[in-house]
């Protein structure tokens, strides 16, 4: 008879695989470094330094390296230590600045629908994120709709119109391109509400070389939503690239000047991403990450856990 434990940790022991190579580049950045650096060696305040320069340049930005080094030194300063102690410190460090922004993204059923505002510059993955929460969603068996909220793209639309037609996910589409993005928001919600839908995810534009027009596009987007129903949208998730290192910064910071955002999803976790912006996020925002991804499939799109991101982001094992 199978081993029932065994084959439920088998996807996950997939999956952290798979994100351990995506953090590949990340990783290598810092295990060559402290390779060089930590072997054998006193961790005085040269060391430190040295210390705080490579997590700098492994995207994990001023702030979290600061904090990072200041753990080191109440902790180890003064002591002769190993690389692999390093990375066994340095993990439990990170994590400790991950585990609270670790946090699932929970649909209230009595909302009905919940409904997910999902915002992002254009090339990111949201409307691929979009699709694979419908799926996932539908797996569990609710009842979700997808609104193609992005009307000046047409491969956005089309894109979801495809997902829909797998996941069987119906699709409120634009009658034609340059539609208006708020009222076919609106007409979504009134449909999913008269459906009885419990997950309504609002696709959006991302057009930031036009950041005016784009905020005032997004608010009047939940302006419209909120006609409909005050409490919507229950959720707005800023869907970002890790590929694009500290640039994630400064979306989070544009994003939040136009829309409230509850939550991030990080995407493209493959062998050219800059992984260690993540910890940069967690450490400047304390927004949730309630989603990793790191392909194209809906099930390599899972919840954020903070140890096992740590963990692989220095070489380690699980």
């Amino acid at each position: 008879m199978p081993d029932e434990a065994a084959e439920e940790d088998a996807p996950k022991a997939g999956f952290f695989a798979r994100l351990k190579a995506g953090l590949s580049r990340s990783t290598a950045k810092l295990t060559d470094a402290i390779g060089s650096v930590f072997l054998k060696r006193k961790l005085d305040d040269a060391a430190l330094e040295e210390l705080e320069e490579m997590l700098i340049g492994a995207d994990l930005g001023v702030a979290a390296a600061g904090r990072i080094v200041e753990g080191f030194r109440r902790t180890k300063f003064g002591r002769e230590v190993t690389d692999e102690e390093v990375k066994t410190a340095l993990a439990d460090e990170i994590a400790a600045i991950l585990a609270p922004v670790a946090r699932p993204l929970t649909i209230h059923a009595g909302h009905a629908p919940h409904v997910v505002l999902v915002v992002g510059v254009n090339g990111t993955g949201k409307t691929t994120t979009i699709a694979k929460l419908a799926e996932q969603y539908r797996a569990q068996g609710l009842k979700v709709w997808m609104v193609a909220g992005d009307t000046f793209r047409a491969a956005a639309v089309e894109q979801l119109q495809i997902w829909g037609e797998r996941t069987g996910a119906h699709v409120v589409a634009p009658a034609k391109m340059g539609a208006d993005a708020a009222g076919l928001a609106f007409d979504g919600l009134k449909g999913a509400k008269e459906a009885g839908i419990d997950v309504l995810l609002v696709d959006t534009a991302g057009r930031l070389h036009n950041k005016t027009a784009l905020m005032e596009e997004l608010r009047k987007v939940v302006r419209v939503l909120k006609r409909g129903d005050d409490a919507v949208p229950h959720t707005t998730l800023l869907v970002l690239d890790a590929t694009t290192g500290q640039n994630a910064v400064s979306q989070v910071k544009v994003f939040k000047e136009m829309v409230d955002i509850t939550g991030l999803v990080v995407t493209k976790l493959d062998g050219s991403a800059k992984g260690g912006v993540v910890v940069a996020l967690a450490q400047e925002f304390g927004l949730p990450v309630h989603a990793v991804g790191v392909g194209e499939k809906a099930a390599d799109m899972r919840p954020f856990e903070a140890r096992d991101f740590a963990r692989s982001l220095v070489g380690l094992e699980g």
